[in-house]
């Protein structure tokens, strides 16, 4: 068994879009969009079967900015290096997101940091 896909919903669909081609590599499918509902959404790929849906619907509301909140906390990226992790965390820094943590070896040993995105999501990136 695997997990064939994580879904997350944010406003504005093309920006997440954006985000995730421009700092991870991702590549975008065609944009769904079911005219009757208003639901737009695209399946992003990270290489193999690894793929992440952003998804976008008329009537969101805004997360609450709270971490400490039951449900999912994070996506994690293995990018490969810790110079990698570094040199990641310190790009998406410049360009205004906050570095909630690291990079920092943790107590169980992984090299990660962890950034807040658009609308208060968290990426960590980790070796």
């Amino acid at each position: 068994m695997k997990i064939e896909h994580i879904a997350i919903y944010t406003k504005d669909l093309e920006m997440a879009k954006d985000f995730f081609t421009r700092y991870f590599g991702a590549t975008a499918n065609e944009l769904y969009h079911n005219p009757r509902t208003g639901f737009r959404s695209y399946f992003l790929s990270f290489g193999g079967d690894r793929r992440l849906e952003i998804m976008s619907s008329p009537g969101l509301k805004d997360a609450d900015g709270d971490h400490l909140r039951i449900g999912v906390n994070h996506i994690a990226f293995s990018v490969g290096s810790k110079e990698t992790v570094d040199a990641l965390t310190y790009q998406l820094k410049s360009d205004g997101y906050r570095v909630v943590s690291g990079p920092r070896i943790t107590g169980d040993g992984y090299y990660e940091s962890c950034v807040e995105v658009f609308e208060n999501n968290l990426i960590e990136i980790t070796v």
